[in-house]
């Protein structure tokens, strides 16, 4: 993790902001502008992308993926310029919680995957363009978005402890056991065989 340099009530305040962020409901708020109906009542009944994309319009689901992304990476960047890499960090991993558990929605939230791609593309792009390979080659290998996820999350820690971005450990190992802890119901399914596979239309793998 990288030096705490920034006083308590710095780091507290950009805590408060990342969550604030991160609890936007992207989902939610873009389905009853586009008319789309509640998401709730939709599928898994998700906030994420995924069940976005359930309503049919491809359109609505690519800009919950990008808000969502947007929400972690925007923390960063900002906590990054007006604080340090401290309160970006801390502002990351907040805004993954916000989106995860948003006070708005009874701490009902998605399962956070753009918002962690966000997040690691905004700390260190090859960071994420690691985790982008994963999530893509494994999903293009076996079909399971929620496969994908899970080993995304699971191998970027492996690969920063490799690198000379040790720094990020702490913050990709902690999303990486939050995003397990989200994807329980997923992991369930898949150890029963029961997980619904990308473009089937029961698909419940939303982040």
């Amino acid at each position: 993790m990288p030096p705490i340099e920034s006083t308590t009530a710095v780091l507290t305040l950009w805590g408060v902001i990342g969550y604030l962020l991160g609890s936007i409901p992207s989902g939610i708020i873009l389905a009853r502008v586009m008319n789309l109906g509640n998401l709730r009542e939709i599928g898994s009944g998700n906030i994420g992308a995924t069940n976005v994309l359930r309503t049919g319009n491809k359109k609505a689901a690519a800009l919950t993926l990008l808000f969502d992304a947007l929400k972690g990476a925007v923390v960063v960047i900002l906590a990054r310029i007006f604080a340090g890499e401290d309160a970006a960090q801390l502002g990351a991993l907040m805004a993954f919680l916000g989106h995860c558990f948003p006070v708005w929605l009874k701490f009902r939230g998605g399962k956070g995957v753009a918002t962690y791609f966000g997040i690691l593309f905004a700390i260190a792009w090859p960071v994420g363009l690691f985790a982008g390979a994963v999530w893509l080659g494994t999903a293009a290998l076996f079909r399971y978005s929620s496969l994908a996820a899970l080993m995304a999350a699971g191998w970027t820690p492996v690969f920063v402890g490799f690198t000379d971005r040790g720094w990020m450990f702490v913050l990709t190992a902690v999303l990486c056991i939050a995003v397990y802890i989200r994807h329980t119901g997923n992991i369930l399914r898949l150890r029963k065989g029961a997980e619904s596979k990308i473009g089937a239309k029961s698909e419940n793998t939303g982040s």
